[in-house]
């Protein structure tokens, strides 16, 4: 089959190898449409998320399907391989809830410390310096950075469902279940865990779907206008506004330099694991057991980073959702073409998307019940790091505990981290060996400093 698929379409043989790599152009496209299936939640969820931090959700839509097909398309031609990119699900949320919600920042200046990441994250590609950086992160604190920012989407998913609510005399506190908006998100969530329990392709967006259709039956969630239309102008809006150069100075301050670290690492470390794993499924490793074109990789998921942050949708990375389309037997970039094709026709249909993200208003609180069971579902996929942690090493276990504990806790991926690295400063200082701690890690404990005591800062030094 793949001589004769060779034999029809030398332009692309030629220019993915399909044939050399044991594939076929029907099973790329195949590959490519499953990939596209099970992350195409996120153009439901990325609104649903940035337009709770003022953002316009219809121009976020359209901006989060675009940004996934450019950088998309430019991974599949720059590597030829089959890894798709969208708006990086925990780095939207540290940009809606830390730096805009939390910080007070405007949105536009939050993205540009998200440009400002992304265009770090490129210099350092460059130069090579991408294996001392992650020398220097001990390991552990990699992965709980994943489980914690996993804890933390889990939270914002049970709050959007309604199941989980503010609470005066505890700080948080169980909601009504009865009601229409939590019945209908846990209708959609027990169809994406039976789905997922069954290992079906695209649980998620089917648990999108269900939680949708089960808002408009019972009268919780208005239906569209129109199913399509042509984006206007005002589609645009929230690209280009991050590159201003008074936003890139606002961010280019010392209280946001532990947070621009906090999403370059969560970024560019992700980005790595994701690699190698869906590399590894794939049997893509080289003779070397090294993901094969990892420059170009991470410098594309660099770039993409940035182009999320000026396109006004967070960082763009890529996403471990690719290895579905891998496990169908994509193995060429021809496979991202057409996940980043589907992502761009998505762009005509967000009067029917916007249905899928909007807001319900209970009590005080504006919800999301369509998109929680996603966001609660992500949270269990990313939880599962917990178990390559070793708990048994105090200067492992205890900084993992800050990180886990304090990203949820105090409702900051920051705080979290922060917490983290200061705990396993003091761990390894305290067993003598203080020597062994990296400088980097050394480097990251003034900042920290003066990331929790910004406040004091501002009002008495700057």
């Amino acid at each position: 089959m793949a001589t004769t698929t060779s034999a029809s379409s030398p332009f692309l043989e030629r220019r993915f190898k399909i044939s050399e790599r044991g594939s076929t152009v029907r099973t790329e496209v195949l590959g490519g449409v499953v990939t596209f299936l099970t992350m195409a939640y996120i153009v439901f969820v990325n609104p649903a998320i940035l337009s709770a931090a003022g953002l316009p959700s219809g121009a976020v839509t359209v901006a989060t399907a675009l940004a996934a097909a450019v950088f998309t398309a430019i991974m599949g031609l720059a590597t030829n391989l089959p890894f798709a990119l969208a708006s990086g699900l925990g780095l939207n949320a540290v940009v809606a809830f830390d730096l805009v919600l939390g910080r007070k920042l405007a949105w536009p200046v939050a993205m540009s410390c998200v440009v400002i990441e992304g265009l770090v994250a490129v210099v350092l590609v460059l130069a090579g310096l991408r294996e001392a950086i992650m020398r220097a992160i001990p390991h552990e604190i990699k992965l709980s950075i994943g489980v914690g920012i996993g804890l933390f989407i889990a939270l914002v998913g049970f709050r959007d469902a309604g199941i989980t609510v503010n609470n005066e005399a505890t700080g948080i506190g169980l909601g009504v279940l009865t009601g229409g908006p939590p019945m209908i998100a846990l209708g959609g969530l027990l169809v994406t865990i039976v789905l997922t329990a069954r290992r079906a392709r695209g649980a998620i967006l089917i648990g999108i779907f269900t939680a949708t259709a089960l808002g408009l039956i019972f009268g919780v969630l208005d239906g569209p206008d129109k199913i399509a239309e042509i984006p206007k102008s005002g589609s645009f809006s929230t690209i280009g506004d991050a590159l201003d150069p008074s936003n890139l100075a606002d961010a280019l301050t010392w209280a946001l330099v532990p947070v621009i670290f906090v999403l370059f690492m969560s970024d560019f470390f992700d980005t790595v694991g994701t690699a190698v794993a869906v590399s590894s499924a794939g049997g893509m490793l080289d003779e070397n057991g090294q993901v094969p074109k990892l420059k170009r990789l991470l410098l594309v998921d660099s770039a993409a980073a940035a182009g999320g942050g000026a396109m006004g949708v967070s960082s763009v990375t890529t996403y471990v959702e690719s290895g579905a389309g891998v496990s169908e037997g994509a193995r060429t970039g021809l496979a991202s073409l057409v996940t980043a094709a589907l992502f761009l026709l998505t762009i005509f249909f967000v009067p029917l998307i916007a249905v899928v993200a909007q807001g319900v208003q209970v009590g005080d609180a504006t919800i999301h019940p369509a998109v929680a069971p996603a966001l609660i579902m992500v949270g269990y996929l990313m939880l599962r790091l917990v178990a390559e942690i070793d708990w048994s090493r105090p200067e492992a276990g205890i900084p993992t505990f800050f990180v886990i504990a304090g990203v949820p806790l105090t409702f900051s991926i920051s705080a979290g981290i922060g917490l983290g690295v200061l705990a396993y400063v003091a761990v390894m200082a305290a067993t003598n060996r203080a020597r062994q701690v990296h400088p980097l890690m050394w480097a990251l404990v003034p900042l920290f400093l003066a990331f929790f005591a910004s406040n004091w800062l501002e009002a008495h030094v700057f």
